[in-house]
């Protein structure tokens, strides 16, 4: 059997992966994941020498003998991935506002830390981003976008002008949808978009709701920094609709340390995790 050749130059003399045949280079990349919990297509290309289309072949064959799971951006140990569940049926907002308020007011608090220093503001619909409205109130420079009623109605009085999507009404949720409310918010540009989903994955983001989850997609299109909000039970769960990759994330807010392989997940993808402390005597 005629061993497999790297299909590269002849590298110079001293470089890490100089010379490797593939099964040498495959066998240094499951040492790194062994060592580092997770690697990225980047990083070994660098470290081997070779095309990142090299390492990507690499990390197909490497899947496909069950040694590794490929990710965004990289992969992770095959079975250190916590099983994903599925959620079939959005349960009312009322509902989902009382489930973990604690860890959701605390992550409302920290997001709303870092929005404050901007001027134009995209607040999606969801519960979480429904707390961190009344934490706004106050920005005076602001101008805040949103197709959620519930924030506009939170910051009625307040000092940032507010921006509702016009378009259909989802009652419920209190939200607006459709292709009015898309029209009117991709052709702006917001410094920053706060994000509401049901769950996250390493495949990406998930919402229940095929009608807000274009409006979520405008988000992550038209801001110069994406947040998505996130307590910690949605993570490893996913639902109806795909919203956008990890790559489209830039900061993650959330009550408590994603599960340690998820966590590989975020660091390969460039996810930067915040961890929100609740206030002292919060259960």
């Amino acid at each position: 059997m005629i061993a497999e050749l790297d299909d590269r130059p002849a590298a110079p003399a001293g470089r890490a992966g100089a010379g490797l045949f593939a099964p040498a280079r495959r066998a240094a990349i499951l040492e790194a994941l062994a060592s580092q919990g997770t690697v990225t297509v980047r990083g070994l290309s660098t470290r081997l020498d070779v095309s990142e289309m090299t390492i990507r072949r690499d990390l197909v064959d490497l899947e496909g003998e069950g040694r590794l799971r490929r990710v965004h951006g990289g992969a992770v140990p095959a079975a250190s991935m916590p099983p994903v569940a599925m959620d079939s049926e959005e349960p009312s907002f009322a509902s989902r506002l009382r489930r973990n308020q604690q860890g959701k007011e605390a992550i409302a608090a920290t997001a709303a830390e870092i929005v404050a220093r901007y001027r134009t503001i995209a607040l999606d619909v969801g519960t979480t981003t429904y707390l961190m409205a009344s934490h706004l109130r106050t920005l005076a420079h602001a101008k805040i976008f949103t197709n959620s009623l519930r924030i506009a109605t939170a910051l009625d009085g307040a000092e940032p002008d507010v921006y509702v999507a016009g378009g259909l009404l989802r009652p419920d949720e209190m939200s607006t949808y459709g292709p009015a409310a898309v029209a009117q918010f991709e052709a702006l540009w917001f410094d920053v978009a706060v994000i509401g989903v049901s769950g996250v994955t390493p495949e990406g983001l998930f919402d229940y709701s095929v009608e807000d989850a274009e409006l979520k997609r405008v988000y992550l299109r038209r801001s110069g920094l994406r947040i998505v909000l996130c307590d910690a039970s949605k993570f490893q769960r996913m639902s109806l609709v795909a919203i956008g990759a990890l790559s489209q994330v830039n900061i993650l807010v959330t009550d408590a340390p994603p599960p340690p392989a998820l966590a590989a997940v975020f660091a390969a993808t460039g996810v930067d995790v915040r961890i929100a402390e609740r206030s002292a005597g919060a259960a």
